[in-house]
């Protein structure tokens, strides 16, 4: 396990605020490394033993599909969490994604 990598990404995923969602890759090309999108999908199956919490689900594929939400507790988990965040999910996918969808390279300024 790549413990450096993984808790940029984690510093990264910390930063997704509240009712938004980002994408694997665009954490990918926040660290730099924008053919990096599976090593973030991988940091991610971690990110329930980081501390501070990470909100690992607030991050989806590119087109906006929950594809991490069989590594939660429940399969349904993923979409609860981001329904009371106001995100709206619908067949596994996030509604009106480019509308919720954080792009860390303009948020913060990279």
């Amino acid at each position: 396990m790549n413990t450096n990598f993984y808790e940029q990404v984690y510093e990264v995923a910390r930063l997704i605020p509240k009712g938004r969602v980002t994408s694997y890759g665009a954490i990918a090309k926040s660290l730099g490394v924008a053919k990096s999108s599976r090593m973030v999908g991988h940091a991610m199956l971690y990110a329930g033993l980081a501390h501070p919490n990470v909100p690992a689900h607030r991050v989806v594929n590119s087109s906006g599909l929950l594809t991490g939400k069989f590594h939660f507790k429940t399969p349904d988990l993923m979409e609860q969490l981001l329904a009371a965040e106001g995100v709206q999910v619908k067949n596994d996918k996030v509604v009106n994604f480019k509308t919720v969808f954080w792009n860390p390279l303009e948020e913060m300024n990279l």
